[in-house]
């Protein structure tokens, strides 16, 4: 459960990052905070920040599903369907999450104007 969990709060992280350069002044603002500014320093950081969550999440993937075709020892936690199952969700949940933020830069401008 370690790699999974890590590659996806990693992939989230990561995702985040990215939309910390369009987001970030967004919600500053939203909150009433000055220089928010700031935030646009990211902009450059971006391409690394989505590089990051691409390969948090393909590692995940990876590290997951190949515990289904891999032997377990019995008695380990790749061996507990319900933890195999949980680790999947937490995956899936932070796919869900990273997309949004990753991709922010193209809807928002849908969404704001």
């Amino acid at each position: 459960m370690g790699k999974a969990f890590f590659a996806a709060v990693g992939a989230v992280g990561a995702a985040v990052g990215s939309a910390v350069c369009c987001a970030g002044p967004l919600v500053a603002v939203a909150l009433g905070f000055s220089g928010a500014g700031l935030a646009a320093t990211f902009d450059p950081l971006r391409p690394y920040f989505l590089a990051g969550t691409g390969l948090s999440l393909g590692l995940g993937f990876a590290t997951v599903y190949r515990e289904d075709r891999k032997a377990c020892k019995p008695g380990s936690l790749c061996a507990s369907p319900q933890a195999r199952r949980r680790m999947k969700q937490w995956l899936w949940i932070g796919t869900a999450v990273a997309i949004p933020f990753a991709t922010f830069p193209w809807w928002s401008a849908f969404l704001l104007s």
